[in-house]
């Protein structure tokens, strides 16, 4: 059965962790499916993982909507959520409208992903919302806003605390149906999703948060740097380079393919 937005709150109430993880393809995305990943994101992340741009701010709205179609083929119980890319939302809720309601309409995904808290992500949340888009927040480390903040853990000063608190609050009060925490201390994940009725996933936040979430490609060691948080559960890259050059030596040396 499909896993709707009103599960995942239910599964915060009762303790149940969510399970989450990106795709950017069909085969990716089925497999994934098939795990059983209760939620998969489409994230901006693709543009580094698999366009090769060091950050995520190059990627385009009609990018993401060619990977979440693909993504959307493969995925038959899994929630599917579509990151907004930078410069497609930020402007004003007007404009975030269009973008997240052209995601909805072409890619048949549940749900958008925006970066930032309050004030101006917050009336865009209550926006995108009212007019029956759900939109999963993320407060912490925002890679859209690399320039500005770097790629290093957030959160780190009662000050600096305090505003993430704040925007994942205000994230709520607007009408998300949950957070990303990304890359903040633990003890501050953890009182937000003490404080919050909605699921927090955490993503290098500790393990108090409602769920996880990981880059599938740093997950599956295919990605060729990770994240100091990431936890490598397979060495893919290595095994594709090694079957690669079988492979070739084979060819090579005539040994493929088989006369039989």
């Amino acid at each position: 059965m499909p896993i709707t937005i009103q599960q995942l709150t239910q599964w915060k109430e009762q303790g149940r962790p969510i399970v989450a993880l990106t795709a950017t393809d069909y085969a990716i995305a089925q497999l994934l499916d098939q795990g059983g990943v209760d939620l998969i994101l489409v994230g901006d992340s693709l543009g580094m993982v698999v366009l090769g741009y060091d950050t995520t701010l190059p990627v385009t709205l009609e990018e993401m909507i060619h990977h979440a179609k693909a993504v959307r083929r493969g995925v038959k119980n899994a929630l599917m959520v579509v990151d907004l890319p930078f410069l497609t939302y930020q402007e004003s809720p007007t404009q975030a409208l269009k973008s997240a309601g052209k995601i909805i309409k072409e890619t048949g995904a549940q749900a958008v992903k925006i970066e930032g808290g309050y004030p101006i992500m917050a009336e865009t949340v209550a926006r995108l919302v009212t007019a029956g888009i759900p939109v999963l927040g993320h407060v912490g480390l925002t890679p859209q806003s690399v320039h500005q903040l770097g790629f290093k853990k957030q959160g780190k000063t009662p000050e600096a605390a305090e505003r993430i608190l704040s925007e994942a609050m205000a994230l709520e009060h607007a009408g998300a149906f949950g957070v990303v925490l990304e890359h903040i201390p633990p003890e501050l994940a953890q009182n937000i999703t003490q404080t919050l009725s909605i699921p927090t996933i955490g993503i290098g936040a500790g393990l108090h948060c409602d769920g996880q979430i990981l880059v599938t490609h740093d997950l599956l060691g295919i990605s060729d740097k990770q994240p100091p948080f990431v936890k490598v559960y397979a060495n893919l890259r290595q095994q594709i380079v090694s079957a690669v050059e079988k492979y070739g030596t084979d060819v090579r040396e005539r040994d493929f393919p088989e006369e039989a």
